[in-house]
């Protein structure tokens, strides 16, 4: 599944995992993706939504 909301953009942030001794590694943080059936344009459709778009009702479930 792609890690990109089709609502708000929302894709995967990278940044670095700092240890107490201050050693620096990548890591990333990866959206909350689902795939839900939504109504766009009239119709219904399948999209990749971020469940903070779901919460605050920026689509209509289907």
């Amino acid at each position: 599944m792609a890690n990109l909301c089709e609502v708000c953009g929302k894709t995967t942030a990278s940044g670095m995992n700092v240890s107490h001794s201050h050693i620096r590694t990548k890591r990333t943080w990866k959206p909350n993706i689902q795939r839900v059936r939504a109504i766009v344009d009239g119709e219904t459709k399948k999209v990749n939504v971020c469940t903070r778009c779901l919460r605050s009702d920026k689509i209509t479930r289907a």
